[in-house]
């Protein structure tokens, strides 16, 4: 990892911190809710395949710890990462998981602030990747994001957001998936899996993490939550902000992920 001034910056390994224990119990909180997250992340580095190739620059928007640059550096080693949250306990796993990886770079910034784009090493992007991390933005805040972001993608770039994307004209058809999923999430909680609350409590207990933890909650409370508007809103807002083509390129009952190419 880069060691750079300002807020980018490189974060050796803590004493006593299993950095991959740490990454893979977030994989797994998160697959709790979401099982075909990992089709998602296949579809979305197939597409980065396709459009800018092998070795892209990558901003890894709301990048949590680090999922998605750790899939992608595994199917792309020659690609580079730049990693980009405020989350000052997911940062530290995620520094802690890529230290001494010069291909990778993390920045602390707050999305919601005008300037935040003013702290990136680099200039233009190949893509900007961010899965389930915008939903906690409302929607003004989201299309003035999505302006600024068709100003770091490169001509032929792409930008890919996977996240909660519910079709609100199918009531019915919503009601029955959602029902199902969470008889799933109830048998997969009462053989011990983790939700939500439990992860942090343990990341609240944790030696290492117990700081950051507290500040992330200073940050955020206990969750944020803003709009889960339509695969078409998005779609529409992506070309209004400067994208040539915007369209969903992978579905779940639930979730998309809209792919806009500038």
């Amino acid at each position: 990892m880069t060691e750079t001034t300002g807020t980018t910056d490189r974060a050796g390994q803590a004493a006593g911190s299993d950095w991959q224990a740490w990454q893979a119990s977030w994989d797994r909180q998160q697959e709790w809710y979401m099982p075909d997250r990992e089709e998602r992340f296949r579809v979305m580095l197939d597409m980065v395949e396709a459009v800018v190739g092998r070795e892209p620059r990558v901003l890894d928007l709301a990048c949590g710890t680090g999922t998605i640059t750790a899939r992608l550096l595994d199917r792309f080693p020659g690609a580079t990462s730049t990693g980009v949250d405020l989350d000052p306990a997911l940062l530290a796993i995620a520094r802690g998981t890529f230290a001494g990886d010069e291909r990778v770079r993390f920045v602390t910034a707050d999305l919601k602030d005008p300037q935040w784009t003013g702290l990136l090493p680099d200039g233009r992007y190949d893509a900007v990747l961010t899965s389930t991390a915008l939903h906690w933005m409302h929607s003004e805040p989201l299309t003035a994001l999505y302006r600024q972001l068709a100003g770091l993608v490169r001509d032929g770039g792409v930008l890919m957001n996977a996240d909660h994307m519910p079709d609100t004209t199918t009531p019915r058809i919503n009601a029955a998936e959602r029902a199902h999923r969470h008889a799933a999430m109830d048998r997969a909680k009462a053989s011990g899996a983790l939700d939500w609350a439990d992860w942090w409590a343990l990341a609240a207990a944790d030696p290492v993490l117990a700081e950051p933890t507290a500040r992330r909650f200073e940050i955020y409370g206990e969750h944020a939550d803003g709009d889960t508007p339509p695969v078409d809103w998005h779609t529409r807002t992506l070309r209004e902000a400067g994208f040539a083509e915007a369209r969903a390129v992978w579905r779940s009952p639930s979730d998309a992920l809209v792919l806009a190419l500038k």
